[in-house]
């Protein structure tokens, strides 16, 4: 299996993007210094974030050194953090998308 990989934006950030589809094990972090690696707990899509260390309810989600949003229940380090688990600060629908597809779960189709 491939190295997994993941990119942290800034230094104060408390999630790094995965560069490849992530799995449990150890993933090696890459852009600003800190950390070397985190254990991640489960399967996470490339693109996705992952938990650096362990975020409490309502804490601030920070990537970009910004806040993008804010954890809607208590997040362990290595963990997947997405719409399950987080509601973003730019996109007010974001908690009402499917966490995998990203169709709206809000509104009913016939």
């Amino acid at each position: 299996m491939d190295e997994a990989i993941a990119f942290r934006i800034a230094q104060n950030d408390n999630v790094a993007t995965a560069l490849c589809p992530i799995e449990p094990g150890t993933v090696r972090l890459t852009g600003a210094d800190g950390l070397p690696a985190v254990q991640a707990l489960e399967s996470i899509p490339m693109g996705h974030k992952l938990a650096l260390r362990d975020i409490a309810a309502n804490e601030p989600i920070v990537k970009y050194g910004v806040t993008i949003g804010q954890a809607t229940q208590p997040i362990t380090t290595g963990s997947w953090v997405h719409l399950h688990c987080m509601k973003s600060n730019y996109d007010e629908r974001s908690s009402h998308l499917d966490p995998v597809t990203g169709a709206p779960q809000d509104i009913r189709y016939e």
